[in-house]
């Protein structure tokens, strides 16, 4: 099958971890500027991802967390063709913070 039609989680992880080590290498946690950094995040790897001109729609989800001890669970549920969709989570860390980004790709 042709890469132009399928997700392809290699790919996709790149973009994302580009993205987000461009916004937040060098930054430290701050509760005020979660909700700008993790749009942008979301925005930026949506922008790069649109890019490909690839026939997908795509899903981005970013959270930003403080480095404390707490744990996080997540789980999610999708109904697709497994031959063509995909997903691709990044776990991302510096001292202060932990950011996770999840990519949903559905052929069009």
């Amino acid at each position: 099958m042709d890469d132009d039609n399928q997700f392809v989680p290699e790919e996709v992880n790149k973009i994302v971890k580009n993205t987000i080590d461009a916004l937040l290498s060098d930054i430290t946690y701050e509760t005020d500027k979660i909700n700008q950094w993790s749009a942008k995040i979301s925005e930026q790897c949506l922008s790069t991802l649109s890019k490909l001109k690839k026939h997908f729609k795509y899903v981005v989800t970013c959270s930003i967390m403080q480095k404390t001890g707490a744990g996080l669970h997540t789980a999610s549920s999708c109904y697709w063709d497994s031959t063509t969709d995909g997903t691709c989570t990044v776990r991302w860390e510096n001292k202060t913070m932990y950011c996770i980004v999840t990519v949903f790709g559905l052929a069009i």
